[in-house]
Formats: structure tokens, sequence, C-alpha cells
């Protein structure tokens, strides 16, 4: 019994001590909303891809794996982004935040606008530690799914692609 008692006080210090060193979802979110404005107020990187519609900054290691009409769907490793764009949409255009709104409730929602342009942020927690992600400017969005300690790197490197994109 008493050997039962060390096991359980010492599982109880283990899951203790990892979720203290884990960073929280609300702080992550807040990274994440930090990454996001930065690049907002910024300057868009300069295109390095392009299709018909439109020419995007992809950051190293991310790539083009598949294009359909409006959507481009990028890899980087094992990890999956989606970049949609309505050619018709300006960067003042809401109707692309209005849409995905629509679709289902987010548990961050953060607006952001500077000189005519729209830009968006939103997260849903879908799992423990798993998330999905959605930045948008005017008429673009991109998506992923991103575990809670990594939304912060995530949206830095989602921002720069969503903010690059121009139309053509």
């Amino acid at each position: 019994m008493r050997n039962i008692s060390k096991a359980a006080l010492l599982l109880f210090t283990v899951v203790l001590l990892l979720s203290a060193c884990s960073a929280s979802l609300k702080e992550e979110q807040k990274a994440a909303k930090d990454a996001v404005n930065e690049a907002f107020k910024g300057t868009p990187k300069e295109a390095n891809n392009k299709n018909e519609d439109i020419a995007f900054y992809l950051p190293f290691g991310v790539e083009v794996k598949e294009t359909s009409p409006n959507n481009i769907i990028l890899k980087n490793g094992s990890k999956t982004y989606i970049l949609f764009y309505n050619q018709h949409e300006g960067p003042e255009s809401k109707v692309v935040y209005e849409a995905t709104m629509k679709q289902k409730k987010y548990d961050l929602n953060e607006i952001f606008e500077k000189d005519q342009h729209f830009g968006f942020l939103l997260i849903k927690n879908t799992d423990k530690n798993m998330n999905e992600m959605t930045i948008g400017a005017g008429g673009v969005k991109i998506t992923s799914q991103s575990k809670t300690k990594q939304l912060s790197s995530d949206a830095a490197i989602m921002s720069e692609i969503v903010h690059s994109v121009t139309m053509k």
C-alpha cells in the first residue's frame, strides 16, 4: 500500500511539473495574437511564388503541394496549410472573415485594422493540445492545425504568407 502511495505521489508530481513547464493555451493565444499583429503592421515580405491569380511569399521549408481554383495546399514537413484567396475581394474586405465566422464558434477572435486593410486571427481549440488556427487579410486566409505550444511560431509563419499575398 505504501508503494502505491509513493507511486501516486510521484505521478502527481511529474504531471504537475510537466503542466507547469508547458505554455498555457491563453499564453500561446496571446503570443499568436502578438505575432499576427506584428506581421499585420509591418511591411509584407516580397513574393517568391505565384500562380495565375496571386503572388505570395513562402518561408524557407514551405512548398506548394497542390493547387486548385482559389486554394493552394502548402507543406512544411508534416505540417499542412490551406491558403484560400478570393481575387475579387480587396484588402479592406470582410467577406472571407464573415463567411469563416459562420462555419463555427471560435475560442479566440481578434480583428486587426490599419490603413484600409482588414485582418483577423481565429483560433478554435479542437483537442487538449490541438487547435485550428485561421489568419486572414482581406480576401485571403490561411488555415492549419497547430499544437498549443506551437501557436505563436505557426502564427508567425502563417502571417508572413497571408500578408504577402497580392492579387494580379
